[in-house]
């Protein structure tokens, strides 16, 4: 009998021993990833599936939101650093504040991921995964001349435009490659700012805020359309933006038959914004599928904690003011009323119930 129990306790501690070596051989260590807020549905997702993504890896994950706070995602990367992590994903909320607490990373061999928003003024970023942010603003303005009914629809029209936080470098893109198909048309007068508010220091929105675009579209609105004059088109960079935007109109009477909405652009595919786009009030998004990205950043950590080699970056593109970063860019996608079943349901980004 004693034999027994001793066979039969070995094999329960080379069992416990065996599972202990499997869990163990599948911690690969831990990941920061510094978000930049959960105001917005789009960072949610971001967070949430790259740390998905990367505990399939067998990475365990620190994932912190800083809601905007600049201080605040400075001694959350730091901590992050002083306990450890293998490697960091940074979604900065200012990407030119960051250049002391990296410098710690970079001296503790921590590689660096700036993730969507690229991180300027330091050496010490090794990769930067995105979209191709200058195409998103061509397929913004593009959506809008689709929606006026341009070129057979000749114009004139009244249009003005928004960008996005000063502080985010994509914001720039977004805005340049808008301005890149727009601004002919301005000069041509096809396009009218009616209100002459043009270039990046005059329509930045910092920190993305819907309320500011608001209240900013409610000064343009007593400023320069009190005449009786419409607002045909928004360029907006973002669906939180023209949420806020449609919110503007509405208040002074767009939406109803004698005054319909203007042609609002926007980016992220939001559910509240697809929903708006059904309901006929935004005209477009721009669909970027945030699980892509999420699974493009968890292998590119991977690949560098494993010894690998990256494969297939842009050397060109990104600049950040030290270095060129060398980026991965995924495609965006243009989504309006006619396709957002196909891109953004079917594929199973949103939910039919979420547009309900």
């Amino acid at each position: 009998m004693k034999l027994v129990k001793s066979l039969a306790t070995l094999l329960t501690v080379g069992a416990v021993a065996l599972t202990s070596t499997a869990v163990f051989a599948q911690d690969k260590g831990a990941i920061g990833i510094a978000m930049p807020t959960q105001s917005s549905l789009r960072w949610i997702s971001d967070g949430n599936e790259l740390k998905a993504a990367l505990e399939s890896k067998g990475y365990t994950v620190n994932l912190q939101y800083a809601e905007d706070d600049i201080p605040n995602q400075l001694a959350q990367v730091e901590n992050m650093v002083t306990t450890g992590v293998k490697a960091l994903v940074v979604a900065s909320i200012d990407g030119t504040t960051l250049s002391s607490v990296l410098q710690q990373a970079a001296d503790s061999d921590i590689p660096v991921i700036a993730y969507d928003r690229l991180i300027r003024d330091t050496g010490n970023v090794d990769y930067y995964t995105t979209f191709d942010n200058f195409q998103v603003g061509v397929l913004q303005a593009n959506s809008i001349l689709k929606g006026l009914g341009y070129p057979e629809n000749a114009g004139p029209f009244n249009i003005e435009l928004f960008g996005g936080s000063p502080d985010d470098n994509n914001a720039f893109f977004f805005y340049d490659g808008a301005m890149s198909v727009l601004q002919p048309l301005i000069d041509k007068g096809d396009l009218v700012v009616k209100s002459g508010q043009t270039g990046m220091q005059t329509v930045g929105t910092l920190r993305w805020d819907g309320a500011v675009a608001q209240a900013r579209m409610d000064n343009l609105l007593s400023s320069t359309y009190s005449d009786g004059s419409r607002v045909d088109a928004v360029l907006s960079p973002y669906d939180g933006l023209s949420r806020g935007i449609i919110s503007s109109l509405r208040g002074v009477g767009y939406g109803s038959a004698d005054q319909p909405w203007p042609i609002i652009s926007g980016q992220d595919a939001e559910a509240p914004s697809v929903k708006a786009i059904i309901a006929g009030e935004q005209y477009s998004t721009i669909y970027k599928d945030t699980r892509e990205l999420a699974r493009v950043t968890a292998d590119l950590v991977d690949t560098i904690l494993t010894g690998g080699t990256p494969e297939g970056l842009d050397t060109t593109t990104y600049n950040n003011g030290v270095k060129v970063v060398p980026s991965i860019l995924l495609t965006p996608y243009e989504v309006d009323a006619s396709n957002y079943q196909e891109l953004v349901v079917d594929s199973g980004y949103l939910k039919a119930e979420d547009l309900q």
